[in-house]
């Protein structure tokens, strides 16, 4: 036991400072464990933190790849279903071969805002027509149609929303009902919601949308049933009593008669039932009897007669999307000889347009007057920023020099338009323009309610010319909307551009043309491919099915009706250029 004791007694002298003093050398040796001892420890932290680092940035690559696979499936939802196309319409194909990261960026940030957008409508008025952001209610503004849902579905759909796209999928299969004692606009139900199920349709081919859009274009197929074929413009969804608004004095409106081509062309080439398309070219037929020569219609029809009233022409606010669809069924068609008289038709109107192009002094802003008889007035709506767009589509169909010409024109314009905003303290475009003499632009009706025309302008040119200055003026546009229409609820128009007081009503256009139009001004050109699609005027994309093609598969009565009636309106010379 003692020796024990001793041991360990001699062990514990190792622990005493005063035994390395008297022995220098063990203490030199001491001294080195430590100094390496230390190093290693600190080399080893070193790993550590180095290695944590490494983790780190590695999470961050995932995370970005994570994003990229995102924003792949994004583009893939709308090229994937749109296709790439081997020729090309546009200049741009060249140049925007990859996806600009500040492009990425840029629709990422609109994606954002539509996710507001459409949250909001979510919480605060699933199944109605628009939500009102700043009372958090909704509003049957098109008697109870879902208008803001049904008008959104291909936005959800292109932007790769797929949650959301599937909730609205669900509410269109399982709660919408046509059948309400509404007098509806035949106009905006077909440009919205026959439109909107059309597309989603295309885009998913999901037959729930079709058997949908088939219900209310049926519903909607009295308002056709006048002397002269030209709708009366409002129809009740439930009796079927169509009829004209009292303040058009018993007249139907140019723009809401003609504007229904597209979505019925396309229901009948997916129904293989000819009468939607049946009922809608009979009005095409008949405004050509008596189309005059400088193809300019005034806005008001006599559904009896057919006849003109004497009234505006202009290429705003109810004359607009006649001129638009005459292209637009053209390009529909796929060009084919079947719709020739539309292109033939629409070129004769953009002669009338020529003659409508004034500029303002000092700063030559061109523009776009307004005609009644012979008298020309110098005003301009926002709502004929869509003809920029327009013309730069339907230039690609000219030869050189007349395409240049009304490329250079489509270019002019849209730099008004764009001035529409820029010009006010907001940056955000009142509802119409006066032009006087010696004052370049001055703001009349000063509300800004979210509309997309100049946008819409915007993203045709950037697809047919390649220029980046498009995608500058549109960031700037929506950075206005963003600082000025944007509310913790979601999106509200201004009652009054130059003081940004707001109002309270998120139209569902917003959702269905400004940001998606804003979106695919930030995408590739593949995504949506204007060789393979074709837009109506609620910015729903159609697909373009070749006419003959089409009506071979729509049987006999169809090509029969078509063929024979174009062939005898030929022959009467009711078709100008032919």
């Amino acid at each position: 036991m003692a020796r024990s004791s001793r041991s360990s007694s001699n062990r514990w002298r190792y622990l005493n400072p005063a035994y390395y003093l008297k022995r220098p050398k063990r203490l030199a040796l001491l001294f080195i464990v430590f100094v390496f001892g230390t190093l290693v420890v600190w080399d080893r932290q070193t790993l550590v933190r180095e290695h944590e680092e490494e983790i780190s940035k590695l999470n961050e690559e995932v995370t970005r790849l994570q994003n990229m696979l995102g924003e792949f499936k994004d583009d893939k939802s709308v090229i994937g279903q749109a296709g790439t196309s081997g020729k090309s319409n546009s200049a741009n194909r060249k140049s925007n071969v990859s996806d600009d990261p500040i492009d990425t960026q840029r629709r990422e940030k609109v994606r954002d805002a539509m996710i507001h957008a459409w949250s909001s409508y979510e919480k605060y008025a699933w199944g109605q027509d628009e939500l009102q952001p700043q009372t958090k209610n909704g509003v049957d503004s098109f008697g109870g149609l879902g208008a803001t849902l049904i008008d959104s579905l291909d936005t959800l759909y292109i932007m790769g929303l797929d949650e959301q796209f599937q909730r609205a999928r669900e509410w269109v299969a399982n709660s919408l009902d046509f059948n309400k004692n509404y007098d509806a606009s035949v106009f905006e139900t077909t440009i919205r919601v026959v439109g909107g199920l059309i597309s989603s349709y295309d885009l998913s081919g999901d037959k729930i949308f079709l058997e949908k859009a088939k219900d209310i274009a049926d519903r909607l197929l009295p308002a056709w049933n006048t002397p002269s074929g030209i709708p009366y413009n409002i129809i009740n969804l439930a009796h079927g009593n169509p009829h004209n608004p009292g303040w058009t004095r018993g007249d139907s409106i140019l723009a809401d008669s003609g504007t229904e081509q597209l979505e019925f062309i396309a229901l009948s080439q997916r129904t293989g039932d000819p009468k939607y398309q049946q009922k809608v070219e009979d009005v095409i037929l008949e405004l050509n009897k008596t189309f005059p020569p400088d193809g300019l219609l005034p806005i008001y029809i006599n559904p009896h007669s057919g006849t003109s009233s004497y009234s505006t022409i202009t290429f705003g606010a109810m004359g607009d999307s006649f001129y638009e669809y005459l292209l637009k069924v053209w390009i529909q068609g796929n060009k084919t000889d079947m719709v020739k008289h539309y292109r033939e038709m629409w070129e004769t109107s953009m002669k009338g347009l020529l003659s409508l192009v004034r500029k303002t002094n000092p700063s030559n802003f061109s523009y776009l007057c307004e005609k009644i008889g012979n008298s020309l007035t110098d005003k301009m709506d926002e709502l004929a920023c869509f003809a920029p767009g327009m013309l730069a589509l339907g230039s690609t169909g000219y030869g050189p020099d007349e395409a240049r010409k009304f490329l250079s024109l489509a270019e002019e314009l849209a730099w008004t338009c764009y001035n529409f905003y820029q010009s006010t303290p907001t940056k955000l475009a009142g509802e119409n323009y006066f032009f006087n003499s010696g004052q370049d632009i001055s703001v009349g009706t000063s509300w800004n309610i979210l509309r997309p025309e100049t946008v819409e302008s915007l993203f045709y040119l950037w697809r047919l010319t390649g220029n980046k200055t498009y995608q500058e003026w549109g960031w700037n546009i929506f950075q206005a909307f963003e600082k000025n229409s944007r509310i913790e609820t979601g999106y509200v128009g201004l009652k009054d551009v130059n003081t940004g007081v707001k109002d309270n009503m998120m139209q569902s256009f917003f959702l269905a043309e400004t940001l998606k139009y804003l979106y695919l001004l930030f995408s590739p050109p593949s995504a949506i491919s204007l060789d393979e699609w074709v837009f109506n005027t609620e910015a729903h994309p159609i697909k373009i099915v070749t006419r003959h093609d089409q009506l071979e598969k729509l049987g006999v009565s169809g090509g029969q009706h078509n063929s024979e009636t174009l062939s005898r309106a030929r022959k009467e010379g009711r078709f100008r250029g032919n």
